[in-house]
């Protein structure tokens, strides 16, 4: 199990969501993780808010890593976001973002944290990664990926 995969669970595997701009992103995050896990969707959509004003969390080649630490948040939580359409609005580098990795910590966060992010950049580097991951199209296979990879 990877380092990433032990803070992703199959029901924060959002694939096709309704999403036209970031603040729309957030909301959607911050709803599901009230109706998910009972964390205040306020503090989670106002926590991602301020992370992105402070500076993108766009990585390039259509991957975004929005994350941020949390008030009444117990643990690492880990969101995998396709958007329906991607993101042109979110693109650093002109490329519309497709998917999304959104980190959400504790505070305070903790050395563990930043391992996370350091695998989400590892894997996302990887072109056959991001194309195996987009042709996924259920959560568990979704899940199973990042498991996984490499084979």
């Amino acid at each position: 199990m990877s380092t990433l995969s032990r803070h992703l669970a199959n029901e924060d595997i959002l694939l096709n969501l309704q999403a036209a701009s970031k603040k729309c992103l957030f909301e959607a995050i911050g709803q599901h993780m009230e109706k998910t896990h009972r964390v205040a969707h306020e503090s989670v959509t106002a926590a991602l808010h301020r992370r992105e004003l402070a500076a993108s969390t766009a990585l390039g080649n259509g991957v975004a890593v929005p994350h941020a630490r949390v008030i009444g948040l117990n643990n690492i939580r880990v969101l995998y976001v396709r958007p329906i359409v991607p993101m042109m609005s979110y693109a650093a580098d002109g490329h519309p973002v497709t998917d999304i990795v959104v980190l959400l910590v504790p505070a305070p966060a903790t050395q563990e944290h930043l391992d996370v992010l350091a695998h989400v950049a590892s894997l996302f580097s990887e072109p056959g990664f991001r194309t195996a991951l987009r042709a996924c199209l259920n959560p568990a296979d979704v899940l199973r990926l990042f498991e996984r990879w490499p084979h």
